[in-house]
């Protein structure tokens, strides 16, 4: 049991040392950068034009399901590469292919229902 413990201490070392070296980097960055706030320094930056009005402005829930939709397909494809692999091994073609056919139903289902609600429409 003692040497499970040293190998925790060691790890806690490393973390304390890469945190005083992130820190020291900060302090270092903080006490030599000049330091000289003035009004237009201050004020919001929108790419280049003046802010006007609130700081609200409302947004389309549409490009929401877009980034969904990437997301799902992205995790389709993190998903087809490993499945690729396992389906050459020896023994677990038949599951693999299965389980594949079912992934790919519910991928398919939710491109369905996306469709259906016509958020795939571009205008």
């Amino acid at each position: 049991m003692h040497g499970y413990f040293e190998t925790y201490l060691s790890v806690v070392v490393l973390f304390l040392l890469g945190g005083l070296i992130v820190g020291g980097g900060l302090l270092a960055n903080r006490s030599l950068r000049p330091h000289r706030p003035t009004p237009e320094k201050l004020t919001t930056y929108e790419c280049g034009v003046d802010p006007v009005g609130e700081g609200w402005a409302q947004s389309y829930v549409r490009y929401y399901v877009f980034a969904y939709l990437y997301v799902i397909f992205a995790v389709d494809a993190v998903f087809l590469f490993p499945w690729s692999t396992v389906f050459s091994a020896r023994g677990y073609g038949s599951v693999t292919l299965g389980e594949m056919f079912v992934f790919l139903a519910f991928i398919a289902a939710g491109l369905a229902y996306a469709w259906k609600k016509g958020v795939l429409g571009w205008v």
